[in-house]
């Protein structure tokens, strides 16, 4: 059986109604896809400490979270990923790209225009449906 990774996403949004979106390195599993960025929940941790805590360890701000806004789990071909995106925004800092390539912001209307990694595409419909 494969293995079930929980991972918390943040859908952050500015004030010019853009999504912050973050580009996988090189380096990551399923490489060089854009994600929303966020990481896995560890043990004991409720999801949304581990939202702070991996936007903060990610991208080196600090994040309210405002609610839940999708779930999803994907199957891959070594292991399946429950996603779970938090709608967010933040209250300390720049978003830099500490961990992947490249960070945008970008209108709902442009968001499919981007590769995104297949667990994070239900929650793009999702937001370019609201």
């Amino acid at each position: 059986m494969k293995k079930l990774v929980k991972v918390v996403a943040a859908v952050i949004e500015n004030e010019n109604n853009e999504i912050l979106c973050a580009l996988r390195s090189p380096k990551m599993l399923i490489p060089n896809m854009w994600e929303f960025p966020g990481g896995k929940v560890e043990p004991g941790e409720d999801l949304f400490s581990a939202l702070k805590r991996e936007i903060n360890e990610e991208l080196g701000c600090s994040i309210e979270t405002i609610d839940l806004f999708n779930e999803h789990t994907h199957e891959y071909e070594t292991f399946n990923i429950n996603l779970i995106a938090i709608k967010s925004k933040i209250t300390k800092g720049i978003p830099k790209a500490n961990e992947h390539s490249k960070l945008i912001w970008l209108k709902r209307e442009n968001l499919s225009a981007l590769k995104w990694a297949p667990a994070d595409i239900p929650a793009v419909e999702q937001l370019m449906n609201e």
